[in-house]
C-alpha cells in the first residue's frame, strides 16, 4: 500500500472531525468522562484493529486517550490509516 500524497491526506483529514497530521502521522486525543471509559474505548479499538491487522499507537493519560496512526512498514499515512481512523470515529461516538 503506498503512501498518499499531502493532498490526498489533506482531503481525507477535512472527512475525519477531531484528526490532524502531527509527526508523520494521524492523531487525536479523546477526552473521556472516566479513565474506565477511556479504557473501554480502547478496548474496542483494539478489536477492530485485530480484525484490520493494522494497530495504532495509543496513549493513555488518565481520562485523555491519544491515537496516532501510521503504516510504519510503508514509512508514511497510507489508506489503512485513513480506514482505521474513520473506525475510531464510529466507534467513540457509538
Amino acid at each position: 500500500m503506498a503512501v498518499l500524497p499531502d493532498d490526498q491526506v489533506d482531503a481525507a483529514l477535512s472527512d475525519l472531525p477531531g484528526w490532524e497530521r502531527a509527526d508523520g502521522a494521524l492523531r487525536r486525543s479523546i477526552d473521556f468522562p472516566a479513565f474506565l471509559d477511556g479504557v473501554e474505548a480502547v478496548r474496542r479499538v483494539a478489536e477492530q484493529a485485530e480484525q484490520r491487522d493494522h494497530h495504532p499507537d495509543i496513549d493513555i493519560r488518565w481520562r485523555t486517550v491519544t491515537f496516532a496512526l501510521v503504516t510504519h512498514s510503508e514509512g508514511g499515512i497510507t489508506e489503512k490509516d485513513v480506514e482505521m481512523a474513520r473506525d475510531i470515529n464510529r466507534i467513540v461516538a457509538g
